[in-house]
């Protein structure tokens, strides 16, 4: 059974109130005041509230403002109970969080059909309430899920880690990394478009795809055929407009040689050298669109030798496309000297990254996902 709560100073409405609404089959709760009002209401949810505009101590605008402000009450169908009616009035009233209102004097049958029409819409609200929680509960299980699938840090024979931030709960980065055989290591990071469930899906098929090597004849070796096969495999339609960028690589650590193709990634910086004002950067880069753009795009190899103390960091664009406080986008040049001032830090170098990157962004979440792969060869 649905209750009611009746706030109202004047003790005669309160009583005809509660006689009217207990008529109905309802449950009454009445308070004197505004401040008995918000405590009755934390008390009891009711699922509609009628409260007087005009009351000592707390008034009714005050009182509606703080029971829409409290999540456990937010659903409750507030009514204004007012002989107010100018136009300004109902608009003060609607922006503190009013559902309705009851004119003074109190008429039966409008009260009725306004009753059972908050009561319908309050249960229509908890309705949504019950299915978003469910919702994210299901975004929660998924996220956790594709978290499972990303690699665990490793030491050896190298230092391999990584830092994932999605923008939501689940994201349309993606990165993986494992032996070929025991010389070679593949590894790569993909940036699915957009945000959430839709750009998760691809993302995860990529890595199942890539990790169980299911496209058969493919050499796993060559990074540019592996970006034509999936290119093959993934294309748009006018059903689906989802594309991604990815940069793979193949290393050799017998002969320190680094094989790598980008489809429309951000560069992966290397960085080489002991000395702090010696460093040597390489931006790994090779052209290419997007995967899934275009059924005859071409993919190309480029190589380099990895020198002696070097780091490689690969990275989704969400690292550095960052909104400052001052409105200005950060740049890809600024992130590199960031992580070259951490080239010869000892430890926690990707926290430290993440820790300027939470600093420097304007808002309390970042607008897109963000990932990092750190490998330091030596």
């Amino acid at each position: 059974m649905f209750q009611i709560l009746v706030i109202d100073d004047d003790i005669s409405i309160r009583t005809l109130l509660k006689r009217m609404l207990e008529k109905q089959g309802y449950q009454v709760v009445a308070a004197s005041n505004g401040a008995e009002g918000i405590a009755q209401a934390i008390a009891y949810q009711p699922a509609l509230v009628i409260c007087d505009w005009i009351m000592p101590g707390l008034n009714g605008l005050e009182v509606c403002k703080l029971m829409k402000t409290d999540p456990k009450l937010s659903t409750t169908f507030f009514i204004f109970l007012t002989s107010l009616d100018s136009i300004a009035d109902r608009v003060k009233g609607l922006d503190a969080g009013a559902d309705d209102f009851i004119s003074k004097p109190i008429e039966q049958n409008e009260l009725k059909a306004r009753v059972r029409a908050g009561l319908r819409l309050h249960q229509l609200s908890k309705d949504l309430h019950t299915q978003k929680r469910l919702l994210e509960a299901e975004l929660t299980e998924a996220a956790e899920y594709m978290r499972s699938l990303l690699p665990l840090p490793s030491s050896e024979p190298f230092s391999i880690n990584s830092r994932f931030i999605p923008s939501r709960q689940l994201g349309g980065d993606c990165f993986d990394y494992y032996w070929l055989d025991s010389n070679y290591l593949a590894i790569y990071l993909l940036d699915a478009a957009g945000h959430g469930l839709k750009a998760a899906l691809p993302s995860i098929s990529v890595l199942n795809l890539l990790r169980s090597r299911a496209l058969k004849g493919l050499n796993y070796y060559q990074p540019s055929a592996v970006l034509n096969a999936l290119n093959q495999t993934f294309q748009m339609n006018y059903q689906n407009d989802k594309y991604f960028t990815i940069w793979y690589g193949v290393y050799n650590r017998v002969n320190r040689q680094l094989i790598y193709a980008s489809a429309g990634h951000p560069p992966a910086i290397l960085l080489s050298g002991k000395s702090s004002n010696n460093i040597d950067i390489q931006l790994l880069k090779t052209p290419g669109m997007p995967v899934g753009m275009f059924p005859d795009a071409q993919y190309v190899d480029k190589s380099c030798h990895i020198k002696n103390f070097s780091s490689l960091y690969i990275f989704s664009d969400g690292a550095y496309e960052i909104t400052k406080s001052d409105g200005t986008l950060w740049s890809l040049e600024a992130f590199i000297q960031i992580l070259v001032s951490l080239q010869n830090t000892i430890d926690r170098q990707l926290d430290q990254v993440l820790n300027y990157l939470t600093a420097l962004n304007s808002k309390e979440a970042f607008d897109d996902d963000l990932s990092i792969l750190q490998v330091k060869f030596d």
